[in-house]
């Protein structure tokens, strides 16, 4: 099973860059995005429902804002949509498809990059989805969480971790937060399992020459329950066309 996630920063704006034409000659059995920017009365046109994926999007009430869809080759058994707070479910930050003891999510973090007041949202999200994650370790299922988690966990993520260490993506609160989640509750950074190498990036600012330096972050994950911890084969980021200031992970699962 090869799944990917991709912040497109709009879906319509990736579909112009071809995203779709790449995706219709890709092998994938999972798509997960986020950042999809569209109602879903925008996306009638068959390109946003590519030939033989199952399509659930998920929109935020403002429109042009946020969103999250997931893609799937197997119809699931289900699709639930939203966390159970507003700061979640008003944006479309959370989407996710359950098969046979396996549920795999498209996730949409907030950014708290624009000052103090989204910095604040994104804490507060971080509080309610800490619960939510600490409720689905006990359910008897793995789980792949996918998507943008708008947050560097250690040094070798971001290419100037130093200059950007009381910056939203790499504050201290912000890493702690994913030591707990890893360390604690009992995830895994399914990238890291396979793939410890520098300068693996998934974002990259649009100042300067960044993406062309490889001056970027990793915001992008796959966090998995440790029962499919030896189900990970390999992790990628694909760097050859651009679709938007992120770039497409994708990791290949023994499923």
């Amino acid at each position: 099973m090869r799944i990917m996630t991709l912040n497109c920063n709009g879906i319509r704006a990736a579909a112009r860059k071809g995203f779709f034409d790449w995706l219709g000659n890709f092998e994938v059995d999972i798509v997960c995005l986020q950042e999809t920017r569209a109602q879903i009365d925008q996306l009638t046109d068959p390109l946003f429902h590519p030939k033989g994926f199952h399509c659930h999007y998920y929109d935020a009430e403002k429109k042009g804002y946020a969103g999250t869809a997931i893609y799937s080759r197997v119809k699931p058994n289900a699709v639930s949509k939203g966390l159970g707070f507003a700061i979640a479910d008003t944006e479309g930050r959370y989407v996710q498809a359950d098969f046979d003891g396996l549920s795999i999510a498209s996730l949409y973090l907030p950014s708290g990059s624009s000052g103090e007041d989204r910095q604040a949202r994104k804490f507060e999200f971080m509080d309610a989805y800490m619960q939510h994650m600490k409720k689905l370790r006990t359910h008897d299922r793995e789980y792949i969480i996918c998507g943008d988690w708008n947050i560097c966990h250690h040094e070798i993520d971001l290419k100037n971790w130093r200059s950007n260490q009381k910056n939203s993506g790499f504050l201290p609160e912000e890493r702690q937060w994913l030591d707990v989640l890893y360390d604690k509750v009992g995830y895994l950074d399914a990238f890291r399992l396979v793939n410890r190498e520098a300068d693996q990036y998934s974002w990259w600012s649009n100042r300067g020459q960044a993406r062309a330096n490889n001056v970027g972050w990793r915001l992008d994950y796959h966090v998995i329950t440790p029962g499919i911890a030896d189900k990970v084969i390999s992790a990628e980021i694909y760097t050859e066309q651009h679709f938007s200031d992120h770039a497409p992970v994708i990791l290949e699962y023994a499923l």
